[in-house]
């Protein structure tokens, strides 16, 4: 306000020293200033002036203002913005790495399990791969001692035949002795086969 009213006291002065021209000029012309047209566009003009300032120029001002308010709140709301971004970017590359972790942990792990399974299984087949043996063996000495019982039993029967032939015959000493060693001499001996 203060600076309008030294514009308005400014352009007054310079008008007085035209003002008291016009009288003296004969001829106005076109390009020739006049005082009292001077003085009565400055009077308009403070006239507007006043009536801008007093309804014009507080909306004006008003609405510079809030759109000053509203490009600040729309700043501090991006740098917000930003922030929050920023930082829901490091908890999500967190996320991403507790995740890829967790993953190569759960790898490792059934790794680990499948190398166990494996050992567990191998074993169990070791085991029963020695059972089966022990089985077949035990079967086999079973079978052994069959044999060897019948064996027995087909020496006793053949030695008993052998007797009777002897016994039959009634030989001498030494035809015995002969019929006995040739009996024994055609049949193996019994422990060649352990």
């Amino acid at each position: 306000m203060r600076k309008l009213l030294t514009v308005l006291s400014a352009s007054i002065a310079a008008a007085l020293p035209l003002a008291a021209q016009e009288g003296e000029a004969a001829k106005p012309g076109l390009l020739t200033p006049s005082g009292g047209l001077m003085l009565w566009t400055l009077v308009i003009f403070a006239g507007v002036l006043f009536i801008l300032s007093k309804f014009a120029y507080p909306k004006i001002l008003e609405a510079v203002e809030s759109r000053e308010k509203a490009l600040e709140d729309a700043i501090a709301a991006a740098k917000k913005d930003r922030e929050e971004a920023a930082a829901l970017l490091a908890e999500h590359q967190k996320a991403i790495a507790a995740t890829r972790d967790e993953a190569q942990k759960i790898i490792t792990d059934a790794r680990a399990a499948g190398e166990k399974v494996r050992t567990d299984v191998i074993e169990q087949a070791h085991r029963e791969q020695q059972a089966l043996l022990e089985r077949a063996r035990a079967e086999i000495n079973s079978e052994k001692e069959k044999a060897l019982a019948e064996l027995r039993k087909q020496t006793v029967e053949l030695a008993v035949r052998a007797a009777s032939k002897v016994i039959e015959r009634n030989l001498d000493v030494e035809a015995n002795r002969a019929v006995v060693e040739s009996f024994l001499a055609s049949i193996e001996p019994v422990g060649t086969n352990r």
